[in-house]
Formats: structure tokens, C-alpha cells, sequence
């Protein structure tokens, strides 16, 4: 699977989490297409084939640019010093 970058996972998430939020407080057919919507491009972004896989699998991509983004701290602090 090809990574996504950082930025489009979270806008993404993003999106799912405000089509989830939206068709909770008032279902409708607007809300109901726009989650599936949301569902469908959130589980091609991860390579999952549901939402819980797909959340799944975005928080551990989500734990690896974090874990870069360390590693690159303490290189540069090493370059540093």
C-alpha cells in the first residue's frame, strides 16, 4: 500500500468524523450518502475494506509519522551537537 501523506489522512479523518457527527445528530438521505461517501474514500486511503479497519489502520499510520517525526528530532539534535 502506498502511504498516504500525513496531511490528506487527517483531512480525511476529518471529514469521516463530520459525516459521522452530522448523520447521528439528523439522518438523512444527504447524510447517509455523504458518510457512505466519507467510508468509502477513508477505507481506499488506508487499503481496509471497513470503517473500523480503515480507523484502525489510519491510527497506526497516524503512531508511524509521529515516530518519523521523532526520529528526525533527535537526528537533527544529534547533527546538533
Amino acid at each position: 500500500m502506498i502511504m498516504p501523506a500525513e496531511k490528506e489522512l487527517r483531512a480525511v479523518l476529518a471529514r469521516f468524523a463530520q459525516a459521522r457527527i452530522d448523520h447521528d445528530v439528523l439522518p438523512s438521505g444527504r447524510t447517509s450518502r455523504a458518510l457512505e461517501d466519507a467510508t468509502y474514500t477513508l477505507c481506499v486511503i488506508t487499503g481496509s475494506r471497513t470503517a473500523e479497519e480503515a480507523l484502525r489502520a489510519a491510527d497506526a499510520l497516524l503512531d508511524q509519522y509521529t515516530a518519523g517525526r521523532a526520529g528526525l528530532r533527535r537526528e537533527d539534535e544529534t547533527l546538533a551537537a
